[in-house]
């Protein structure tokens, strides 16, 4: 009778065991995968000080700290519910990923940042300076991270996969073209496509306000790595659209000055990813490692038995 109730003792303490490691695991793979879906270097520190919270509630639980532990997990609460607020963009594509089955697509890291160097955001930035003194109407869209899923467009437009200039964008939105009445894709320093339709927002806005701002913020609601310049047909003002919301009216010199900072951000975006990948890289040893630890100690437990 005894070493039948040590044998389940012993079966017992390898089944906690086994389950406490895969406890342990789930939560490192889901802590990675949220660090890949947010891969910016600024949000990052907010993710470790919501860990370092969790941690803390965790042991002060643990130490039967209660009143301690109470504020803590009130905190962890709100902290979490702060950031799916700030981070709703980056929640929304986890879920949509989730929603379509996509599950190894959320080990990979988002592509790589495509910097645009300063030349290429002068060949913009003189090109709808030209176009606001003209008065001619425009929309551009600048992509600041990985690819706009093209069925984000309402159309995806012509495609034209040419090297951006300030004479061929000008050209294109001239009224005589066929395509002067849609946006302008960019990616790096290539113009990838014209005439597309983006969508409209739904969002109240001034009546001040046009088909091509409507659709600049729509699109920028959407999708979060863009980044949407307007140019009005009727004032010739500058407008740079980002996650919905309109910064307006800009001078040629400002919007050089915010197109350079928000791409020198997506270049820092670009150095977390190795960190990233490092991280991924120990993990995942980290796993194999304790993995057969498991095993060997199921084998010797099963060579007592006999």
């Amino acid at each position: 009778m005894g070493s039948l109730l040590e044998q389940w003792l012993k079966n017992l303490s390898w089944t906690q065991s086994l389950l406490s490691a895969i406890d342990i695991g789930l939560v490192l793979v889901l802590t990675y995968m949220v660090l890949i879906i947010i891969g910016e270097r600024r949000t990052l520190w907010m993710v470790r000080g919501l860990i370092v919270l969790m941690l803390a509630a965790a042991l002060s639980s643990t130490l039967n700290l209660k009143l301690l532990s109470f504020v803590l997990e009130k905190l962890v609460i709100g902290s979490a519910v702060a950031m799916a607020f700030i981070l709703q963009a980056e929640f929304r594509r986890f879920l949509e990923q989730l929603g379509r089955g996509e599950i190894v697509q959320l080990f990979k890291p988002a592509h790589a940042a495509i910097p645009k160097p300063d030349s290429v955001i002068d060949e913009i930035v003189d090109a709808v300076k030209e176009l606001s003194q003209n008065r001619t109407g425009a929309l551009l869209i600048l992509e600041t991270n990985r690819p706009i899923d093209e069925r984000d467009f309402s159309v995806p437009g012509v495609r034209i996969n040419a090297e951006v200039s300030k004479e061929l964008l000008q050209t294109i939105f001239q009224t005589t073209t066929l395509l002067h009445d849609g946006a302008v894709l960019i990616r790096g320093s290539r113009v990838v496509a014209a005439g597309v339709i983006l969508p409209i927002s739904e969002r109240t806005a001034s009546r001040q306000l046009g088909t091509r701002h409507r659709a600049a913020m729509g699109i920028t609601e959407r999708v979060e790595n863009c980044l949407c310049v307007v140019v009005s047909e009727e004032t010739g003002s500058i407008s740079l659209a980002e996650r919905g919301t309109l910064n307006r009216p800009l001078t040629s010199s400002k919007l050089r000055e915010l197109l350079r900072d928000r791409f020198s951000q997506s270049v820092e975006r670009e150095a977390v990813a190795p960190q990233l990948r490092s991280l991924g890289r120990q993990l995942s040893t980290q796993l194999k490692t304790l993995f057969l630890r498991l095993i060997r100690l199921s084998s010797s437990a099963s060579r007592e038995k006999k």
